[in-house]
């Protein structure tokens, strides 16, 4: 499965009975190849060394506002 997607200024505090603390994920939001919806909770995000790096931060820092009614994720739908 491909899907693309773009990061929004959304922050979601995940809490789960296997860790005692929250962990901190920003929302994405994107499509599918088919172009199903898909919404993506990202703790952490990197590129390689060899990488531009300056141009992957500056990218990092484009975000859009999360689209209306994304607020809930089951716990079920989180892997």
């Amino acid at each position: 499965m491909k899907i693309t997607i773009q990061s929004t200024s959304e922050i979601v505090q995940i809490r789960t009975a296997e860790f005692a603390d929250s962990i901190a994920c920003r929302l994405w939001e994107g499509k599918t190849e088919s172009g199903i919806k898909v919404q993506c909770l990202i703790p952490r995000i990197a590129a390689l060394q060899t990488e531009n790096l300056e141009e992957f931060e500056r990218e990092l820092q484009k975000m859009q506002a999360p689209s209306e009614g994304i607020r809930a994720f089951p716990l079920r739908m989180i892997i």
